[in-house]
Order: C-alpha cells, then sequence, then structure tokens
C-alpha cells in the first residue's frame, strides 16, 4: 500500500507533535523540546499561522510530516521555502517516502514562484546529507546557522529600550 501525503488538518495535530518528539529524540534534542499541541495548533491554524505542514500516512497512520514557511531573499527579489522538518518513521525509511516528500515541497515552491527551497542538516547526520546531496542539493560549507534564545533573547530585546 502506498503512502498518502497532504495537507495537514488541524485534527493531524496530536499524531504531528508526538513525530515532532521523535525527531527531537532522533536529533538528541529532547532537552529542548517543550512545543505544545496548542503551540503547533496556533502556529498551523491560528489567526495568524506561521507554518504549514504536510503529513504521510498509510493505512491510517501518520508516518512522516514535514513543517515549512516562507522566508525572503534580498537578493534574489523572491520569498523562499523553508523546509524546517522532514522527518519519516524510521520503518518507513529507504521506502521513497522521503524523496517524496521533498519532490512535493519542490513543486510547492515552483507553483509558489519562490526562488528557492532550503533547510537545515546536522552536521552529524551523514546519511541525511547524502540523501539531500542525491536528491540534488547543495550542503552550503560556508554557512552557519546563528541563534538567540531563552534568557540572551530577553536580555538582547531589553537593551532595545536603552
Amino acid at each position: 500500500m502506498s503512502a498518502t501525503i497532504r495537507a495537514a488538518t488541524p485534527d493531524d495535530v496530536g499524531a504531528m507533535l508526538a513525530l515532532m518528539y521523535e525527531l527531537a529524540e532522533f536529533e538528541k534534542l529532547t532537552h529542548l523540546f517543550v512545543a505544545t499541541e496548542a503551540d503547533l495548533r496556533d502556529a498551523l491554524f491560528g489567526a495568524r499561522p506561521s507554518a504549514e505542514a504536510i503529513v504521510a500516512e498509510r493505512g491510517g497512520n501518520m508516518i512522516g510530516y514535514a513543517l515549512f514557511f516562507h522566508n525572503y531573499s534580498t537578493f534574489l527579489g523572491r520569498r523562499g521555502l523553508y523546509l524546517e522538518d522532514l522527518y519519516v518513521r524510521p520503518t518507513e525509511r529507504g521506502t521513497g517516502l522521503g524523496s517524496t516528500m521533498l519532490r512535493y515541497l519542490a513543486a510547492l515552491a515552483v507553483e509558489r514562484q519562490c526562488g528557492r527551497f532550503e533547510w537545515s542538516v546536522l552536521d552529524w547526520n551523514q546519511p541525511a546529507i547524502d540523501f539531500y546531496q542525491k536528491m540534488g542539493a547543495t550542503v552550503l560549507p560556508d554557512w552557519r546557522v546563528v541563534r538567540i534564545t531563552g534568557d540572551s533573547l530577553a536580555k538582547l530585546a531589553a537593551s532595545a529600550a536603552n
């Protein structure tokens, strides 16, 4: 039985959150995982959605998801599609589902006239890097993710008032 890929609905939030936690376990980042169903529901379906998602199902069970949103390239003068998460349950890996989901999102990016489709990958996840390169992606060697969170974010924000 082949998998079905479709846009996420509010009824998918609980199952998606469970898969997100599986992803955090795989990436050894559960200590950072604080998302709730309410957070995800608001992000995807609230008054001002900040992300979209697709889900993959087989036999009525969710076996994968991808969460994405638009960013903007000032150099290209066009929006892009940023893939935050792509997760396929370990038992489903190697079936072609991940590449099918990437192709689905690439087609969506083209349909929406995006100038690029991009995402990040952990440097130790060589199987993912190899998979992405096989799909035609380039892993950019000169770029690093910069992030501010928690107390550091609050401190920086507070300094704006000075």
